[in-house]
């Protein structure tokens, strides 16, 4: 192996798992609002013990993705020199307010929760509450600016070889900014109500906690529904985006090898990338023009289009987007279901239907990472689209070896933090909520 590819595998490694937690905090810190905010108001004690316990759930994954997402910085300057130097000028900016003006507001109230909890007034922890849902919202658009302008680079013009930043507002909201960013947020929204509804379920088969388990099953289920409904509007949104701005991904995820009008969008089907077409094809004529530009006789570009050597990776593209397609129809599914049979009141004798709920706890993780996985492999061979190929962006005197012994030095890492991480949840949700009568858990 060179030291492109070890540096792409481990940059995977590293990305991959710190983005397990930023959801996941994103979508439980609304929650938190809701219950701290319903706690100020009521004084009712449920609620004080549901917000201490989710805080808690919250604290932990929070603590966990940051030491995850340390490393990720620091590779930019030890793995990827030549990136840093072309960008720097524009990259750093959207980095450098995440920071600031999000991960900051975030980690300070973080604080104030957590160690204000029995000095401060439940309202003053509702307004802390929402600093924090706030911040980490905001921390993801940084996240997602900088992320989207390698997707679809805009306001910067190349000078001695490097990118210059020429617009600011061009360069934050490039074509991509939006569509992705409320996808991502979508998805951390549908993270969070789907932890809340598989630990209710957990709950109720257990015959512990019943009438708290209750009270959260039911904003779980609509949230959940609700941002499945939306996920479905917003990866439209997003698809449009990528027809009109990166054809070749598309293209990719697509399976589509020819260029023409009334392109079918594939039902079933396996690439042969080599062959240039898809076997088994399952296809309906016309619906991919249609969904991608409004139009069923709209010219849409095929991989034949484009030359051999700025195609995607066709199976690591187009596998992950379909299990993710697949996996949004299930959440569609679920909690729809769950509302139907809470509306019965027939919800906490169907066994089967919570074991669904428990064991759909980690699939919004594995959607999200398919998610990125075709958003980024989607863009190769490109780090910056059409601007700077991967390869070119690798430090130029890094050997090999080095990326072996630091590729693996990060793996140990990240399986003794997810263990310690999964060791923290399954302690918190034994314990369960803090009794009525006792302090905080």
């Amino acid at each position: 192996m060179d030291s492109v590819l070890l540096s792409r595998l481990q940059f995977a490694l590293t990305a991959g798992f710190h983005f397990l937690f930023p959801p996941l905090t994103i979508g439980l810190s609304w929650f938190l609002v809701g219950w701290i905010g319903r706690w100020w108001r009521t004084g009712r004690e449920e609620y004080r013990r549901t917000a201490r316990f989710w805080l808690h759930i919250f604290a932990v994954s929070f603590a966990v993705g940051v030491a995850s997402g340390i490393p990720l910085e620091f590779q930019f300057g030890t793995n990827w020199a030549g990136y840093a130097r072309f960008v720097g000028d524009v990259f750093g900016a959207p980095l450098a307010a995440e920071g600031i003006l999000a991960f900051f507001l975030e980690s300070v109230f973080i604080g104030v929760l957590l160690f204000g909890w029995t000095r401060l007034s439940s309202r003053t922890l509702w307004v802390a509450s929402w600093m924090v849902a706030v911040g980490s919202t905001l921390s993801g658009f940084w996240i997602i600016v900088a992320n989207s302008w390698q997707q679809t680079p805009a306001g910067f013009r190349i000078v001695n070889g490097r990118a210059e930043l020429t617009d600011l507002g061009a360069a934050l909201w490039n074509p991509s900014t939006l569509p992705r960013y409320l996808h991502t947020i979508g998805g951390a929204l549908l993270t969070g109500a789907l932890f809340v509804l598989g630990v209710s379920a957990l709950y109720l088969l257990r015959h512990r906690h019943r009438a708290l388990a209750r009270a959260w099953i039911r904003p779980a289920l609509g949230t959940a529904l609700a941002a499945a409904v939306l996920q479905l509007g917003l990866g439209h949104y997003h698809a449009m985006q990528v027809a009109e701005t990166q054809p070749e991904k598309l293209a990719a995820v697509e399976g589509l090898f020819e260029s023409g009008p009334r392109a079918p969008a594939l039902l079933f089907g396996v690439p042969d990338a080599e062959a240039g077409r898809m076997r088994a094809a399952v296809k309906v004529p016309g619906l991919l023009s249609l969904l991608a530009f409004g139009d069923v006789d709209a010219y849409v570009q095929g991989l034949d289009a484009f030359p051999r050597d700025e195609w995607p990776p066709l199976a690591l593209t187009f596998y992950p987007f379909h299990l993710m397609v697949g996996l949004g129809m299930f959440f569609l599914a679920l909690p729809a279901l769950g509302l139907i049979l809470w509306w019965r009141g027939r919800l906490e004798t169907r066994r089967a239907y919570l074991r669904a709920a428990v064991w759909a706890i980690p699939l919004p993780f594995v959607a999200n990472e398919l998610g990125w996985i075709t958003a980024e492999v989607g863009r190769q061979p490109w780090i910056v689209y059409r601007v700077l190929r991967t390869q070119d962006a690798v430090s130029a005197s890094l050997p090999a070896s080095h990326v072996a012994v630091s590729f693996f030095g990060f793996g140990v890492l990240y399986a003794v933090l997810f263990a310690v991480w999964i060791r923290l949840l399954k302690r918190a949700v034994d314990k369960g909520p803090a009794p009525a009568e006792g302090g905080p858990a």
